[in-house]
């Protein structure tokens, strides 16, 4: 049966609307992906600001730190010199035992706290150092995911219009299309990339499956639409090129037994023939053998 027009302009349509909706699909994948480009910049900016707040609040820390060593390195010296003032006053040996000790703690007191003081100072001009380099390195990169949003606002807008233009073309296309079918259509690119793929020598281009005969056949008659029973995409019969043979098949190739030569069947009664003249040998032979033991049997019994 020969496949009507209008049938023809129906698949013409969905190879057309599948070029549309693959284009679509993915420009719709690009746009969904923007965000996830920014990810790993915003992730790390995030993370250099949580570290750059914990490094000026341990600064802090430290500032105090060093500012109380400050005031007690202050004390022992005030301590160790109220000390050495006093040596010029005294007038008794214990007094004297009494100022040396004051001095000589004081003084040990005062080498420990400038010990601990330039350590600490120190430490704090390194952080400082660090969080300077940090507020830079901060700015920097602010700065690039500022840019990078900015590029990818302007490729988004760019997506968007290739978007709405193919929603466009969309439209038109699917206009003559049944919208259960385009439905339909949809669901399977989106999930396989192709909506509609041709047969060939009655195998779907798709799955790669062979089709049943009777089934191929109705495809290539291209009277209605259907689709692969494995991959349930839309099937559209593509004819060979001149040369090339054309393979699919109809339920009367299968054959049948009347198409059976006869032959072949005597070939097969000879075969069976041949099999049940050694399976009578077989039992020949063992009769033979029953009967000699039930001779020497006999014999043994008359012997006694």
């Amino acid at each position: 049966m020969e496949k009507t027009l209008d049938m023809t302009k129906v698949f013409d349509n969905l190879e057309k609307l599948q070029v549309v909706l693959s284009e679509k699909y993915q420009i719709q994948a690009k746009i969904e992906d923007v965000p996830k480009q920014l990810g790993a910049q915003e992730e790390l900016l995030s993370r250099l600001k949580k570290e750059y707040i914990e490094k000026n609040s341990k600064y802090e820390e430290l500032k105090q730190k060093v500012d109380a060593l400050k005031v007690e390195l202050e004390e022992a010296v005030s301590s160790r010199e109220a000390g050495e003032k006093g040596m010029d006053n005294i007038s008794t040996h214990r007094e004297y035992e009494a100022l040396e000790k004051q001095i000589s703690e004081a003084s040990d007191k005062e080498a420990n706290l400038r010990k601990d003081l330039e350590k600490e100072e120190k430490n704090m001009a390194e952080l400082d150092e660090t969080i300077k380099a940090d507020e830079n390195w901060i700015k920097a990169q602010e700065k690039d995911l500022n840019e990078a949003r900015a590029s990818l606002d302007k490729e988004t807008g760019s997506l968007k219009k290739e978007l709405a233009s193919l929603e466009k073309k969309e439209a038109n296309i699917g206009a003559n299309i049944d919208p259960e079918i385009k439905y339909k259509f949809e669901r399977i690119i989106q999930r396989n990339n192709e909506g509609i793929v041709n047969v060939k020598n009655g195998v779907c281009g798709g799955c790669h499956m062979i089709l049943p005969a009777q089934f191929a056949n109705e495809v290539r008659e291209e009277q209605d639409i259907l689709f692969c029973p494995y991959c349930s995409r839309i099937l559209r019969w593509q004819e060979t090129k001149e040369g090339e043979e054309e393979t699919y098949f109809t339920m009367d190739s299968a054959g049948s037994l009347a198409d059976l030569d006869d032959d072949d069947l005597l070939d097969d009664d000879d075969e069976n023939v041949s099999d049940n003249d050694e399976d009578l040998k077989d039992d020949e032979l063992l009769d033979d053998e029953d009967e000699e033991e039930i001779e020497d049997s006999d014999e043994e019994e008359s012997e006694d």
